[in-house]
């Protein structure tokens, strides 16, 4: 059996995709890391339609990870400590619907993980403003274009608002 094939997919949206992905692909547990543009109507999305904020998508990671290894909960938790989930459709610089803070869910089991780290999260009083990440079913994934992918590893000293900002965010240990 390989590592693929006991793995899971998450996909999260918290701005910048090539910042969140720079910060998550480092986290034990993480297999794989792809960024795209998922959330919205728009077939074949492409990042000169998505950058007008007319697409309904977000700038995206797709993460496999190893469950054994990182759960789901953890990885949301991790999300959480490297962008504002307070502010809307908006992360550093980066401005408009396609940044805005989501977490995109494959099941029940999912959702349910998702809101109640957000309501950990939420009540941790590690924020001066309530919580407005999405919460949807996810739906489609397009894969970014080939000059996104692993940006600033491609491109040491790129722009990114992506830091790991909260050491602990009320996290049960």
């Amino acid at each position: 059996m390989n590592e693929l094939s006991k793995s899971q997919t998450a996909y999260l949206a918290g701005g910048c995709f090539w910042g969140m992905e720079e910060l998550v692909r480092q986290i034990p547990g993480v297999i794989a890391t792809e960024v795209g543009y998922t959330g919205g109507d728009a077939p074949d999305a492409r990042y000169e339609q998505v950058k007008t904020g007319k697409t309904g998508h977000a700038e995206s990671l797709k993460v496999i990870f190893d469950p054994q290894r990182l759960s789901y909960r953890h990885l949301l938790f991790e999300f959480f400590r490297m962008h504002n989930p307070t502010t809307p459709n908006r992360q550093g610089n980066d401005i408009g619907t396609q940044y805005r803070s989501a977490i995109f869910y494959l099941g029940e089991e999912q959702k349910h993980s998702a809101e109640e780290v957000i309501k950990t999260v939420d009540t941790s009083g590690d924020w001066q403003a309530r919580v407005v990440t999405e919460v949807a079913p996810f739906r489609e994934f397009y894969r970014a274009e080939d000059y996104h992918q692993k940006y600033l590893v491609k491109n040491r000293g790129g722009y990114t608002c992506h830091y790991v900002r909260r050491p602990d965010l009320g996290e049960e240990k």
